[in-house]
């Protein structure tokens, strides 16, 4: 079984449901309303865990029942918590969640607690860290912790996968411990130095991306697919075509499921394509760790489409 380690946010997910997204200073009548558990890093941990991974969770959740109610979560999906911390001066992260009926969303963060996740609570899992498959990270947490958690890796010759989200640019010193970067069109840009606003070519954006860094780059593109850029050139792996209900999480399923099938031994290209049918499956259901799918569920997922 592989072993991941997570390091990021911990967050609920206050969803509600509506025709249309709002306009600016405009109040609608919303459907239904949910609370989930979320957050990228406790989302990313969940889709490790269900598909197949032995996973361990650092980060930080408040002293209150929001904390109690993601640890719960996690647990519950086999998720690893000794290290996640408890913060008595800051409230649990929660996220703000409006999803449209074509599946499409905006979500506002309070990071919390998690936004005080520390380099030490990241020392507190070092043991576990060096004797990992793969270490992998988010951008809900402070850089700091980050950039710590990415040199311990480093130095103990623990492959990284991090996603650069939320988008944000980025030092060439931590880019350049990254084993693969798997960015949206918009981080890609803005880890390049370009103007997000402006069109760009995926596979232009891909390669100016690999050749800014030593990492292997798997550029997502939503109903595009993704496209990989390593040393071999690049390829591209299709997306599973569905139906989207609710593309809350989809990133971060396709993820979790990387980092298991990378770790397992795959190569990239398949290991991108299993991840493609994880991430299909998550978007034709409502909510984030509640939308993530099962091993077998992805295997028959794969198994249908090769018929």
């Amino acid at each position: 079984m592989p072993r991941i380690l997570v390091v990021g946010s911990i967050h609920t997910d206050l969803v509600i449901t509506t025709e249309r997204l709002p306009a600016r200073g405009e109040t609608l009548l919303g459907g239904t309303f949910h609370t989930f558990p979320g957050g990228k890093g406790a989302n990313q941990a969940v889709a490790a865990s269900r598909l197949g991974g032995e996973v361990w969770m650092v980060g930080r959740v408040g002293a209150d029942l929001y904390g109690s109610y993601q640890r719960e979560h996690l647990a519950a999906a086999g998720v690893r918590t000794e290290f996640i911390a408890t913060d008595p001066d800051a409230a649990s992260g929660v996220a703000l969640i409006t999803v449209e009926r074509s599946g499409d969303n905006t979500i506002v963060v309070a990071t919390g607690a998690s936004g005080r996740c520390a380099p030490e609570d990241v020392d507190r899992a070092v043991s576990v860290l060096s004797q990992a498959d793969v270490l992998l990270l988010q951008l809900e947490i402070p850089l700091e912790t980050v950039e710590h958690a990415i040199h311990l890796a480093a130095r103990a010759g623990t492959r990284v996968i991090l996603d650069p989200a939320p988008a944000r640019p980025l030092p060439d010193a931590l880019l350049d411990q990254v084993d693969l970067l798997t960015p949206n069109e918009t981080e890609a840009a803005l880890l390049c130095g370009l103007d997000p606003a402006q069109p760009a070519d995926p596979a232009e954006l891909a390669t100016r991306l690999r050749e800014k860094t030593r990492a292997n780059i798997l550029l997502t593109l939503g109903a595009a697919g993704v496209l990989l850029a390593t040393d071999q050139g690049i390829t591209h792996v299709p997306a599973v075509p569905v139906t989207p209900v609710d593309t809350t999480a989809a990133g971060d399923t396709f993820n979790g499921a990387l980092a298991v099938a990378w770790a397992e031994g795959a190569e990239l290209p398949q290991a991108a394509r299993w991840a493609s049918h994880a991430a299909s499956i998550s978007v034709t259901r409502l909510g984030a760790q509640s939308s993530i799918p099962s091993r077998a569920e992805v295997e028959e997922s794969v198994a249908r489409a090769a018929r």
